[in-house]
Order: structure tokens, then sequence, then C-alpha cells
């Protein structure tokens, strides 16, 4: 179902952009960060790269400030 040009709903998923819109869940938006962050890929990059890496396929209010609060408390 299409909700404009941004959103769009795909069965129990709600995208923005193409991108899965993540709920107000603070826990699960930590675990989406430590994962694109900690992981031994990613190898503690920085926020920038963290931040393309999160993006990529996330979305949600504040994600670049809560990518740069998680990092800098690295």
């Amino acid at each position: 179902m299409l909700l404009g040009e941004k959103w769009q709903i795909e069965g129990d998923l709600v995208l923005k952009e193409g991108k899965l819109y993540m709920l107000k869940d603070e826990e699960l938006r930590v675990e989406i960060i430590w994962l694109y962050h900690d992981i031994l890929v990613a190898e503690h990059r920085g926020k920038w790269k963290t931040m393309e890496l999160v993006i990529r396929n996330y979305w949600w209010l504040r994600v670049m400030r809560d990518v740069r609060r998680y990092v800098e408390s690295c």
C-alpha cells in the first residue's frame, strides 16, 4: 500500500523511502546501532561510517542524533 511518495506499507513493515522504519523502541534502535558499529566487520569506524551503514536500511526520527550519542559513549 502506498501512503505517498515517501511512505509504504508492505505486510507488517512500514518503509520510508525504501528504508525500514523503526518504532520508538530504544532497545531495538541501540541494538541496530551496535550491530553496525561494534561487530567485527565494522571495527568501530566512527560516527559517519556507522551512520552510513545504519541509514542504508533503517530510518527513525533523530537517527543521526542516536548514532552520534552511541559512538561518543563507546
